[in-house]
C-alpha cells in the first residue's frame, strides 16, 4: 500500500513472530511494551491507508459502472450514488471488501443489460441518423440556389439522393424500432429508456410531427396547384398579354447595317461618268466665251478661194 521499503523494514522483527512457534515468540524481547506499543500505531495508521485505498477502489468501480451506463444511453445518477457510497463508507457500518464485491457484480450485470439493448441502440442510431438527413433535406430543397454551379453543388445532389433514398426508407425503420422495443419491455418487465426518456414515447412523437409535416407540405402542393390553375384560366380566358411594339425604323436585327446618309455620293461608276460630263460641259462653255461676240463662220470653199 505504497509503505517505504524502510518503515516496513522497521516491524520485520514484528511480523516475522506471525509464522513463529511459542519458543521463538518468547525470547527476550520480542514482545517488550514498548515493540507492542509501535505495532498498535503502526497498525492504526494502516487502517486508515488501507480504508483510503479502499475508497478509492470503490469509486473507481463507480466511475466503470457509469461508463457503462452512459454508453448504452441508460439512466444513471452520479452524484446521488456517489453520496449514497460516501455515507455508508463513512458510517463504518459497511465492510469495504463487501461493498467492492458487490460493485463487481453491479458491472456484471450493467454489461449483461448493455449488450441486451446493444441491437435496438444500433436502430435507434439509425434512426436519429435518417431524421437528420430528413431535416438537411427540407432544408435543401427550400434553396431557391441548390442548383446553381457553386462550389460544394455537386456533392449536395449526390448528398440529396441519398437522403432521398433514406427518407423513404423511415416508416419502415419506424415500425420495426417500435417492434423491437415493445419485445424487449415485455422480456425485460422495464420501460427502455433512451437518456432518461422512454423511446417509444419518442417514436410516437416523431410520427405525429412527421404527419403534420406531410399534411403541410400536401396543402402546399394542393395550393400552388390551383394557383397554376387559374393563371392558366385566365390567360385561356382574356389572352396573353401583347407583346409592346417598336418604334418604325428601328432596326430588329442586330446584323442590319446602318442606312447611308442621303447627302452623301455614291462611287459608283456612273457616278464618275456623271461627274465627268459634267466637267466636260463646263470645259465647253469656257471656250465658247473666249470666241468674239461678232464672230461670223465663213464656208470653207470661201476661204481657200481668198487665198488663191
Amino acid at each position: 500500500m505504497d509503505t517505504p521499503v524502510d518503515e516496513r523494514k522497521r516491524f520485520d522483527h514484528v511480523t516475522s513472530l506471525i509464522s513463529s512457534s511459542v519458543d521463538e515468540v518468547s525470547r527476550q524481547g520480542c514482545l517488550a511494551l514498548d515493540v507492542i506499543e509501535q505495532a498498535e500505531i503502526e497498525v492504526e495508521q494502516l487502517t486508515v491507508l488501507k480504508g483510503g485505498k479502499m475508497k478509492e477502489l470503490v469509486f473507481k468501480r463507480q466511475n466503470e459502472l457509469e461508463e457503462i451506463y452512459r454508453g448504452v444511453h441508460m439512466d444513471v445518477d452520479s452524484e446521488a450514488a456517489r453520496q449514497i457510497l460516501i455515507n455508508l463508507i463513512d458510517s463504518g457500518n459497511v465492510d469495504l471488501s463487501d461493498l467492492l464485491s458487490s460493485m463487481d457484480d453491479q458491472i456484471v450485470k450493467a454489461k449483461e443489460q448493455a449488450l441486451s439493448r446493444k441491437d435496438i441502440l444500433d436502430k435507434v442510431e439509425k434512426w436519429r441518423y435518417a431524421t437528420e438527413e430528413e431535416k438537411w433535406l427540407e432544408e435543401y430543397e427550400r434553396d431557391e440556389n441548390r442548383y446553381s454551379a457553386g462550389r460544394g453543388a455537386h456533392k449536395n445532389l449526390k448528398r440529396a439522393e441519398k437522403a432521398r433514398n433514406l427518407v423513404s426508407k423511415i416508416p419502415s425503420i419506424v415500425d420495426n424500432l417500435t417492434a423491437k422495443v415493445k419485445a424487449w419491455e415485455v422480456e425485460k418487465g422495464i420501460p427502455f429508456l433512451y437518456d432518461k426518456v422512454p423511446i417509444l414515447h419518442s417514436l410516437e412523437e416523431y410520427i405525429v410531427l412527421r404527419q403534420e409535416r406531410e399534411e403541410e407540405k400536401r396543402k402546399s402542393r394542393e395550393q400552388k396547384r390551383l394557383q397554376e390553375q387559374l393563371a392558366a384560366e385566365q390567360e385561356a380566358l382574356f389572352g396573353s398579354r401583347p407583346t409592346p411594339k417598336k418604334p418604325l425604323g428601328q432596326s430588329t436585327s442586330t446584323n442590319t447595317m446602318v442606312g447611308t446618309p442621303t447627302g452623301r455620293r455614291l462611287a459608283t461608276p456612273s457616278g464618275r461618268h456623271g461627274i465627268s460630263a459634267g466637267k466636260e460641259r463646263r470645259e465647253s462653255g469656257r471656250v465658247n466665251n473666249i470666241i468674239p461676240l461678232n464672230y461670223v463662220a465663213l464656208p470653207k470653199d470661201d476661204a481657200i478661194s481668198r487665198g488663191n
